[in-house]
């Protein structure tokens, strides 16, 4: 019989005062049928978000503040050491990504004996929100120049749902603390030796600059920073 694994969900949040309940409601669903610890890492929010983390502390099972807002891959630097769970899930703090969809990526761990699954908001077989279409041409050229430089036929390097074994992740220093976790991450563990990376379709409902999206132009330049520093 296979073990069944347990599965950790970082939620790196900064100032999502009005989605951070949601998405917490809609993770917590998913432990009916996952095993799963949900730590979230707030950012050094000061729009209330942190205020009304501390008033549901029933939502989550480990609460990361910050003294300064450094960015995500600061968020998730500091939640890994409290991690207990066989894989690793970041979850973005919006409503973009379904934890519906966090079947779909345990699948390969459980099944196939993958270390890593990335997320693919381009293939699909749900929805998809259409807006911001330079967004996505300079996500098809990062994660073109990142497929290059890998050798590994990546589709979509800055999707949020990224997946990893603990063991994985734990070798690996992480420099980055902001957007360019994104870039670093995949570059490193790309380098691992006989490393297995899979990719699931997910569904995604891209917010816009309004509600609240928080990548700018300057982070396809870190980015692309990135791809060439690591």
């Amino acid at each position: 019989m296979k073990k069944k694994l347990k599965v950790s969900v970082i939620i790196p949040v900064y100032n999502e005062n009005n989605y951070i309940l949601e998405i917490l409601n809609r993770v917590n669903e998913q432990k009916k049928i996952i095993d799963m610890q949900i730590i979230v890492s707030d950012d050094c929010s000061n729009d209330g978000t942190l205020e009304k983390l501390k008033e549901n502390s029933n939502l989550y099972d480990d609460l990361i503040t910050s003294s300064r807002n450094l960015g995500k891959g600061n968020a998730i630097s500091k939640s890994i050491l409290q991690v207990k769970g066989d894989i690793i899930i970041i979850q973005d703090a919006d409503l973009e990504y379904s934890p519906k969809d966090y079947a779909k990526i345990i699948f390969p761990f459980a099944e196939l004996g993958a270390d890593v699954v990335y997320g693919n908001r381009f293939t699909n077989n749900g929805y998809q929100r259409l807006h911001y279409f330079f967004n996505k041409v300079a996500n098809r050229i990062i994660t073109l120049m990142t497929s290059l430089i890998t050798n590994i036929n990546f589709s979509d390097v800055e999707v949020g749902y990224k997946a990893f074994k603990t063991d994985i992740i734990r070798t690996i220093d992480i420099k980055e603390k902001s957007f360019g976790f994104e870039i670093e991450i995949t570059k490193k563990v790309s380098k691992i030796k006989n490393i297995k990376i899979f990719e699931v379709p997910i569904d995604y409902n891209g917010r816009s600059l309004e509600e609240g999206k928080k990548i700018r132009l300057k982070d396809a330049f870190v980015a692309i920073y990135c791809i060439f520093r690591y």
